[in-house]
């Protein structure tokens, strides 16, 4: 099995043990191009769901200074970050999926 398919795959697996600070390092030490390419690749999808946590965690504490400051009942500013985290919850499982997928692509 060539090497560089092996360290491509695992940029993409690395989204179960190393974040997105894998294929990062690969992307600067490596020479090949489409290791360069997959590496970009699984960074990008490493990088959706920490954007989404941290845009639902905004909104959850924005919609609680609102909640403090205003009449919105408890059960609707909380209900709607419930249903933004499990959103994110969804699209992370997603990517985690596709992030697998990919990685036994790039192995065959």
């Amino acid at each position: 099995m060539n090497s560089n398919k092996v360290l491509a795959s695992l940029c993409y697996f690395s989204v179960l043990f190393a974040g997105f600070i894998f294929p990062v390092i690969v992307y600067f030490v490596a020479d090949d191009q489409e290791v360069k390419k997959h590496a970009k690749k699984a960074f990008l999808s490493h990088c959706i769901p920490a954007a989404t946590i941290a845009i639902f965690i905004i909104l959850g504490v924005t919609m609680g200074a609102m909640h403090q400051y205003s009449d919105i009942s408890f059960f609707v500013g909380g209900g709607l970050v419930w249903v933004g985290f499990a959103i994110a919850g969804i699209v992370n499982l997603v990517i985690v999926v596709w992030n697998i997928v990919q990685g036994i692509r790039v192995l065959k």
